[in-house]
């Protein structure tokens, strides 16, 4: 072939180039839309070679629509935002006949008690793929754009990514049809992978020794938002087309059904489930549900459920949407996958509003794609009505994006050893009664709730352990969820307890998880300021530091050792634990109040067990640089910082200051060395000048660190 394309005249070249193309573009339609393979992937290969080998010696004859521009181009620095003309909304779900019967009823209430003549054209079902949801734009037949979903309102411009995938033809082309290309077409669909090619990477992954991907859906997610297009031209990548997205008269004459939609998608080049289609009723919608379920092990690629959508697309329109969700559609899932495992003990969490929630704490296992080790128990009632003991093996399942739940005991495998459980009479955040208000249990102290919330908030704060990802809404969401209640048990989430939940996939959760372990070394003064002990603030964290890596090295005489004697949170407690009011309130700055705050947070059993707690996590302390510091030119002075320095953070001068052995306070006195000023200073400047305190400017602060 080399030497035939040698010799070839450009004219030759161009009328080889566009038969070749036609072929190609042929045989990818009979593959991906027909479901036929007219000839061998290796033949089909060679043809791509050739036209490949002519484009490049005559590249004035590529065009943007050539089956060679599927070949991934250069990385990309970020994605753009595309806006959607018409919003991508997402589906409500149901589980079961009973589930899709309201939905129904939920459709005739809002019509006026029918669907009406209107509804003569049915159902259309089709496979919910479980996959990643995109948007594709052609303009006169050719393909100009593809994005995300992204929040349904914008997404992200993956054109580039897109352009690798075989299943999503570049152009489009009538095939025995009168219909014409239109000027501009909108069509969305489900990314997605076979089961074969998934095992296939996976394989490929662990002979490399690299992560083995979790389930097909987070692979294709990961795989399509690669920002270098060679990631996911080496995976092969389909795709199923499942709506022509537009609105107004003409949209609606053009495509008056689904099933014309659908048609329509198959006669422009573009494959939509061949598996789909019309059905009359509720019965003939749980038929086809039944049948898809039966095969659902044999397919090559993974679903979850089926969609359901009102065919007629007026009265789709008509139906309007409700939140989030079209009435006219719902995603009618399967039954969720089950797994067994042992439940290792019950914990009681003490959410928002104080009520108790009992959390079953599991031998980790996969189900659902997803390996867990919690499941809500809701309360003591559903504890009971199961008969479930610690101890005992389950049967548990997914329903859709929700903690993993307890079906069943399997009591016939219990061993005798097991342990009956009764909700606590004390609330295990603050002590009080534990009150019964019909099946929930709740703290009888009303604020407990929110003040174990603020507690949390100020635990992962920036002066604290500084978990930025665990936001406020985060953790709210883990506490209503019943995942944690007391800042240690941040310290036992997993990824799986993460990703399971509504608007949390595999990354994020894999983000914070990661976060939460890197944040387990913490600097000492930063611990104490997290414990959140009333009246201790930052300065006052760094003094307790300071006296307790003293109280050891004194205890140990190895002074030049400090640093390896407060290692862990129950040093903590041994070294502070132990002082009395006198001893604390003889450290410098420290008056009675807050050493009686001190004395008895380190005395309070609770206090004590959540330090405890946080040692067994795993939690592990270090010295900072300006602990460590020895004396030196700033030995002895105090200092103030206020208003806003240009050179140098707030922390930066903080941690200059200490590191030359000077101190920082928060408030002016008689005693202060020096007040810094910086731009727009507050009222500290004010009391300086009374006080006669020597005030710097930010230049002479910094002559004075040199």
């Amino acid at each position: 072939m080399t030497g035939r394309i040698a010799s070839m005249d450009k004219k030759a070249a161009k009328e080889r180039i566009e038969k070749l193309r036609k072929a190609i573009n042929k045989y990818r339609y009979s593959y991906h839309v027909l479901d036929k393979s007219d000839i061998s992937d290796e033949a089909l290969d060679a043809l791509k070679k050739e036209l490949f080998d002519l484009e490049q010696q005559f590249p004035d004859l590529i065009t943007s629509d050539s089956p060679t521009q599927r070949v991934a181009g250069e990385p990309l620095a970020e994605f753009k935002k595309v806006k959607h003309a018409v919003k991508m909304i997402s589906l409500n779900d149901a589980f079961s006949e009973d589930d899709m019967r309201a939905w129904m009823e939920r459709m005739k209430n809002y019509l006026g008690g029918s669907i009406g003549p209107e509804s003569a054209e049915g159902f259309y079902c089709d496979l919910k793929m479980d996959g990643l949801a995109v948007e594709l734009v052609y303009e006169n037949g050719l393909f100009i754009q593809g994005s995300t979903r992204g929040d349904g309102e914008f997404g992200e411009d993956i054109t580039q990514n897109l352009k690798t995938i075989e299943a999503i033809p570049l152009s489009l082309e009538i095939r025995n049809s009168k219909l014409e290309i239109p000027g501009r077409l909108v069509v969305r669909g489900e990314v997605f992978l076979t089961t074969k090619e998934f095992i296939r990477i996976n394989e490929e992954q662990e002979k490399k020794g690299e992560k083995i991907y979790a389930n097909p859906r987070n692979l294709v997610a990961g795989s399509i938002r690669q920002l270098d297009s060679k990631i996911p031209a080496s995976r092969k990548l389909n795709f199923y087309a499942y709506a022509i997205s537009g609105e107004g008269d003409q949209y609606l004459k053009d495509y008056p059904t689904h099933d014309s939609a659908y048609k329509a998608l198959r006669r422009f080049g573009i494959a939509p489930n061949p598996d789909g289609r019309v059905v009359n009723s509720l019965e003939e919608i749980f038929k086809f549900h039944s049948e898809i379920g039966k095969r659902r092990d044999k397919l090559a690629y993974e679903i979850d459920g089926i969609v359901v959508s009102v065919n007629d697309q007026k009265l789709y329109k008509r139906l309007g949407v409700v939140g989030k969700a079209p009435r006219g559609a719902a995603a009618y899932k399967f039954s969720p996958k089950e797994a067994t495992t042992i439940v290792e003990d019950i914990k009681v969490q003490v959410g928002r509003t104080g009520a108790l929630t009992p959390v079953a704490e599991l031998k980790p296992v996969e189900v659902g794609g997803v390996t867990v080790s919690h499941a809500t128990l809701h309360n003591a009632d559903e504890i009971e009505r199961l008969g479930l003991k610690i101890g005992d093996t389950v049967i548990i399942s997914r329903a859709g994006d929700v903690i993993p739940k307890i079906n069943k005991v399997l009591k016939e495998l219990r061993t005798g050893k097991e342990k009956a459980f009764k909700m606590p009479a004390k609330c295990p955040v603050d002590g009080s009664a534990v009150i019964r208000d019909g099946v929930a249990y709740k703290c009888s102290n009303k604020n407990c709730g929110a003040r174990q919330r603020e507690f949390l908030y100020h635990f992962v704060s920036g002066n604290g352990f500084n978990m930025e990802g665990l936001g406020p809404k985060i953790l709210d969401r883990f506490m209503d969820e019943g995942l944690i209640s007391d800042a240690a048990d941040i310290f036992t989430l997993k990824k799986g307890d993460i990703e399971v939940l509504e608007r949390f996939g595999e990354k994020s959760a894999e983000n914070i998880v990661k976060e939460i372990e890197e944040r387990k070394k913490i600097q000492i003064e930063k611990f104490i300021y997290a414990l959140g002990i009333i009246h201790v603030g930052e300065e006052t964290s760094r003094l307790l530091a300071q006296s307790a890596i003293s109280l050891a090295s004194r205890d140990l005489a190895k002074p030049d050792n400090s640093e390896f004697l407060i290692s862990k949170p129950l040093d903590i407690l041994k070294a502070l634990g132990t002082m009395s009011v006198e001893e604390l309130q003889s450290i410098k700055d420290i008056g009675p109040a807050v050493a009686k705050s001190i004395y008895e947070s380190f005395r309070d059993k609770r206090h004590q067990e959540l330090i405890a707690k946080l040692d067994k996590a795993g939690v592990v302390l270090e010295i900072s640089s300006s602990l460590r510091a020895k004396r030196g030119n700033l030995t002895g002075k105090t200092f103030v910082l206020t208003g806003t320095m240009e050179g140098m953070s707030r922390e930066e001068a903080k941690e200059k200051i200490r590191s030359l052995g000077g101190d920082v306070s928060e408030s002016v006195s008689k005693k202060t060395g020096y007040v810094v000023a910086g731009a727009e200073p507050g009222s500290k400047l004010s009391k300086a000048e009374k006080l006669g305190v020597k005030i710097l400017n930010e230049r002479e602060f910094q002559d004075l660190l040199k």
